[in-house]
């Protein structure tokens, strides 16, 4: 989720840029021999030979066979082991199973079952004290600046997030806050009713993958776009209905897909407004729903479109 604030200021530095790791009905890439000797039949590349181990610029590494998002740059570090290292994952996006060997702890794709290396603990190498220790040939790298933000308010955060997650093409989401007066608020804070501030996610996607039209159609299904100030039971104005925009084209977008609802017959109360300061919310409020293993209870999918 950290990546989501490095793109967002190279986005806005740019003038425009993930599991998680929920993305389904992905395409198989075909692979070429030396690419399913690795990823298929759990083989291992040289060491030392891979394009990503001395490589650390800014994006995301997805998986070569399906294209889920599995690690960002910032969690990569150099072991010196000869293969592209990182300590953490993006959440959800790679699972850890027993290796054939009966000593090592493999890493697949959680989505594909990819093979992409083993996982070390307790080397000491940062202080996650974890090493993903990853085949170069099991994964593609999507360049920061190929990567673009959207932020949709619509009432509690943790259940747009988890239904964005969902999206094929979105890399990470992250809950937050964004439409207040005052500069870094607590959830505390933004419960008063006092801070302006709306619940809100920020989305980082892959723009090749999913367009942020798309995007905006399913925020306005997974929320009611025509109940103000609340969400369901959840009332307030920090559970309003409202697009922050960040250019022109998104504006248009949001406002062309409002009077395509309101031509339905919905009477949609969403705001359309530029964007502010977003700030991330504290972290036991991100992947709220994965962590507990639920689905949400006040959000779920009404085709509007």
């Amino acid at each position: 989720m950290k990546l989501l604030t490095i793109c967002f200021i190279l986005i806005l530095a740019a003038c425009s840029k993930p599991a998680t790791g929920q993305q389904k009905d992905r395409d198989m890439r075909q692979l070429t021999p030396e690419e399913k000797y690795v990823i298929i039949d759990k083989g291992t590349e040289r060491p030392g030979t891979g394009k990503f181990n001395k490589f650390y610029e800014n994006g995301v590494y997805v998986c070569r066979q399906c294209g889920t998002p599995l690690y960002t740059s910032e969690d990569k570090f150099d072991s010196g082991c000869g293969w592209p290292a990182f300590d953490d994952e993006i959440k959800g996006a790679v699972k850890r199973v027993p290796d054939a060997d009966g000593r090592r702890v493999e890493i697949v794709c959680a989505t594909c079952g990819g093979h992409l290396g083993h996982v070390f603990e307790g080397e000491g190498f940062t202080p996650k004290n974890t090493r993903h220790c990853v085949n170069s040939i099991s994964m593609d790298f999507i360049p920061a600046d190929e990567l673009k933000t959207a932020i949709f308010a619509g009432g509690c955060f943790w259940g747009v997030e988890h239904l964005m997650q969902q999206q094929k093409g979105v890399i990470s989401v992250e809950s937050g806050y964004i439409g207040g007066e005052k500069e870094n608020p607590t959830y505390k804070e933004v419960c008063t009713k006092t801070t302006g501030h709306a619940e809100a996610v920020r989305i980082l996607y892959d723009p090749k993958e999913v367009s942020y039209e798309t995007l905006a159609k399913l925020f306005f299904e997974i929320h009611d776009p025509t109940q103000a100030d609340g969400q369901g039971p959840d009332l307030g104005p920090q559970y309003r209905s409202e697009i922050f925009y960040q250019t022109e084209e998104e504006k248009e977008t949001a406002l062309k897909l409002i009077a395509q609802l309101k031509a339905k017959g919905y009477d949609v109360v969403t705001e359309v407004t530029k964007a502010t300061t977003f700030y991330p919310a504290e972290e036991y409020h991100q992947d709220y729903y994965v962590n507990k293993g639920t689905e949400p209870y006040c959000h779920s999918r009404v085709k509007r479109f």
